[in-house]
């Protein structure tokens, strides 16, 4: 597979990897803030959320398993653990979807959702993605959204491949 990269983006995708993932994966597709990573036959669209210095990183994606399966569940890995009870909800362009949180995560709630986040992301600038933290203030994480469209293509090929090579 071809790799694309644009090396300006390579060390802030290094970094949001080495804080992300501590099985190692390969990269193939970096823009912006996001990538498209293989770990194995798993691969994901992951991108990282705009710095925020009073709070950890953030990062939200879109994961595909060998076959296509799942097909593109969408995942945040929120800034500040939501607070028990409290709704999650990813804003992408102007399109709110309400997502199912646990603690620090939150994902998509079935194939259809996924879908509809996978195609307003195509063409939207931005994201947020925002709950309440467990002292009861509201959490934002910001995302750019240039460079996902190619991500998401990109994790999802690769791993359409690792399926046929199994």
């Amino acid at each position: 597979m071809r790799i694309a990269m644009n090396r300006l983006a390579l060390p802030s995708i290094a970094a949001a990897l080495t804080l992300a993932s501590p099985v190692s994966a390969s990269i193939t597709f970096a823009r912006g803030q996001w990538a498209a990573l293989q770990f194995d036959a798993r691969c994901e669209a992951r991108g990282r959320a705009l710095k925020n210095p009073r709070r950890p990183p953030a990062y939200a994606g879109f994961a595909f398993g060998p076959g296509g399966r799942p097909a593109g569940q969408f995942y945040a890995k929120l800034g500040r653990p939501a607070r028990a009870g409290s709704t999650v909800i990813v804003t992408v362009g102007d399109q709110p979807f309400l997502l199912r949180g646990n603690g620090e995560w939150a994902w998509s709630r079935d194939a259809r959702q996924q879908a509809a986040i996978i195609a307003a992301a195509r063409y939207a600038t931005g994201m947020r993605v925002e709950t309440r933290d467990t002292s009861g203030r509201r959490s934002i994480d910001r995302y750019p959204l240039d460079g996902a469209a190619t991500a998401i293509d990109a994790a999802a090929a690769a791993c359409a491949q690792a399926g046929k090579k199994r």
